[in-house]
């Protein structure tokens, strides 16, 4: 499931940094009939900015044919709950709330939530109350900002 999705990536980001954005998560699951993309860009991402990258991406995929079937192709700004994909991500959001979710336990647990410290190593900082972690970064499933409700 994962070889798919970074195919997926590999395939796409080049287009998508040529039109001055950035991926910023991608999401399928093989038999699945929904690709979901994060997109950004420092001014922000409006809804003419989804519409062309996923005009972009529709004219690729149609070409490339990498999946299966029928799906839907979804383009969108990241959010508030912003997806955490890659080191420079957790570098840029150091001294943000973030959830981080593993593959596996890790010291006895595969859910953290608390205060991003940084990277250093390949590892990843957070902060859960008063106990800091290192989370090896190719352990992490998942991770999305976690702003204060």
């Amino acid at each position: 499931m994962a070889l798919m999705k970074e195919q997926l990536i590999e395939l796409l980001e080049p287009a998508i940094k040529g039109m001055g954005f950035d991926l910023i998560e991608l999401e399928f699951k093989p038999g699945g009939d929904l690709l979901r993309l994060y997109i950004d860009i420092e001014r922000g991402v409006t809804v003419d900015d989804c519409e062309a990258v996923s005009r972009q991406v529709s004219g690729i995929l149609d070409v490339e044919d990498p999946i299966p079937g029928r799906y839907t192709l979804e383009v969108s700004s990241p959010g508030i709950e912003r997806p955490l994909r890659t080191l420079a991500h957790f570098e840029h959001f150091a001294g943000e709330r973030v959830r981080v979710q593993l593959d596996a336990p890790f010291e006895g647990r595969r859910r953290f939530k608390g205060l991003l410290l940084g990277v250093e190593d390949e590892l990843v900082k957070v902060q859960v109350d008063d106990e800091v972690y290192e989370l090896p970064f190719e352990r992490i499933d998942k991770a999305r900002l976690a702003p204060k409700q």
